[in-house]
């Protein structure tokens, strides 16, 4: 009877110990399992959460200052040119004859300097003065001492005051003006001066 109690134990006992195992094995798994997905699909804490918006907002305002920036490279005028008062400025390095001068600046899609008022007057005359005798595009080629510009509006009564002392005299046939010392000067067309040219400046977008 005895045998019989302790072999029908073993019996038992050894056909368990595989379950047993698997059934381990299984809850094991599981758990390994939960940690894992409990791990990727974490939720944020409060912290973190606001350590992320900070970050955010900092990328942002980053963003925001280097549009700035590039906002602020807009150039309304070609390299070399100088800006004023809405209109971009080519003040020449080289000499050309007057209708040479005219060309170069049409070339540039632009025209020799008209003078359009005595803020414009004054910054031209003293870059002028500065880099040397320039032409203007002001002529009486069309009738001796009837002064008109190359868009064909005559010389104000206001600006002829921007004649130096004794001018124009028209010696020698002198039908081109340019910008000389502190005001402005008849010369002949032929001679080689520096030039001026003047074109509108192109717009920045505000967006």
């Amino acid at each position: 009877m005895r045998t019989q109690k302790i072999g029908s134990l073993g019996f038992l006992d050894r056909s368990h110990i595989p379950l047993l195992l698997q059934l381990l094995l299984l809850i094991l798994f599981a758990g390994l399992l939960m940690a894992i997905v409990i791990q990727v699909f974490k939720i944020p804490s409060s912290e973190e959460m606001q350590e992320e918006k900070t970050k955010q907002e900092k990328m942002y305002q980053d963003l925001s200052q280097m549009k700035s920036n590039i906002d602020s490279l807009c150039r309304r005028c070609p390299w070399d040119w100088t800006f004023f008062d809405g209109n971009c400025y080519f003040f020449s390095k080289s000499q050309r004859d007057w209708h040479n001068a005219i060309t170069a600046c049409q070339e540039m899609e632009a025209q020799l300097v008209i003078v359009k008022s005595h803020e414009e007057q004054s910054f031209l005359q003293q870059t002028s003065k500065k880099n040397g005798y320039a032409w203007m595009g002001l002529s009486d080629l069309n009738k001796e001492g009837s002064w008109y510009w190359l868009d064909g509006s005559p010389l104000s009564n206001s600006l002829e005051k921007y004649w130096n002392e004794g001018q124009p005299n028209n010696i020698g046939g002198q039908d081109c003006v340019e910008f000389r010392d502190n005001g402005w000067n008849d010369a002949s067309c032929d001679n080689l001066k520096l030039w001026i040219c003047k074109k509108s400046a192109t717009s920045c977008s505000s967006k």
